[in-house]
């Protein structure tokens, strides 16, 4: 059996704790094809989310999604977010909160793991090359004339 993300039960209390404190939660969100927000509010591909229970309805946090219908420029949205592309929950008023690590898209997993490493072969060609380098603008260091001058 594989072990559960501790992300939704922050999430969950993270919003329980501000509404007791009467703070607004705040959800900052990565946007992906998954997740279904109004677009014309996703800047940079990122949105931040108001999910206190004054602007939103029907909110739920399960352990795949948050969902709930909130209201965008007068016009009732039903927003739904992944739990993978959610990037953090703070309070709005007082900045507390957690930030989340993305979770990485398996494509680009695969094409950075697939990308030739350096070889101890490049390094030590890149290691003499340096050298030669050095070697032609000759061993000693530039010096610059003295700033000081003799007074008598």
């Amino acid at each position: 059996m594989s072990e559960q993300s501790a992300k939704p039960y922050l999430i969950r209390a993270l919003c329980e704790w501000c509404a007791d404190n009467g703070l607004t939660p705040y959800l900052a969100v990565k946007v992906n094809a998954q997740t279904r927000v109004p677009q014309a509010y996703v800047r940079n591909g990122e949105i931040v989310l108001n999910i206190s229970a004054n602007a939103t309805r029907k909110l739920t946090i399960d352990n795949e999604r948050v969902n709930f219908n909130a209201r965008f420029g007068g016009a009732s949205q039903e927003v739904s977010v992944p739990m993978a592309a959610i990037a953090g929950i703070f309070a709005k008023e007082t900045g507390y909160g957690f930030s989340f690590t993305p979770v990485e898209d398996p494509a680009a997993s695969l094409e950075r793991a697939t990308q030739p490493a350096l070889t101890d072969i490049d390094i030590d060609t890149a290691l003499t090359q340096d050298a030669r380098d050095a070697a032609k603008d000759g061993d000693k260091p530039k010096t610059r004339p003295s700033h000081l001058s003799i007074i008598k």
